[in-house]
């Protein structure tokens, strides 16, 4: 195995009420966005917002596809033009 071949180290993230996806590479951003989610619904967190830019649009169709059908997701919208517009998602997470 060469040296660029081993897996990277894992990310230790803060965990807020936001998360932007810019820093990751495109491989990594379902298992990133999923395992955010969970650990925002395990700290009891109701309402989070992903940055995933606006670009042509596919960042944004990769967490849409993994919000449809998350089972801690409630329901998601754009976020409003002072929080990103159409460039971020607020995702609502059930509770309980």
């Amino acid at each position: 195995m060469k040296p660029d071949d081993s897996p990277d180290d894992p990310v230790v993230l803060p965990l807020e009420d936001h998360l932007d996806l810019h820093p990751f590479q495109p491989k990594d951003i379902p298992s990133v966005v999923e395992e955010y989610l969970e650990q925002c619904r395990a700290a009891g967190l109701a309402e989070v917002r992903l940055i995933h830019g606006k670009g042509t649009g596919f960042q944004r169709n990769v967490v849409r596809s993994i919000l449809e059908t998350h089972p801690a997701v409630s329901a998601f919208h754009d976020a409003p033009p002072e929080a990103g517009g159409w460039g971020a998602t607020v995702v609502f997470l059930k509770t309980g």
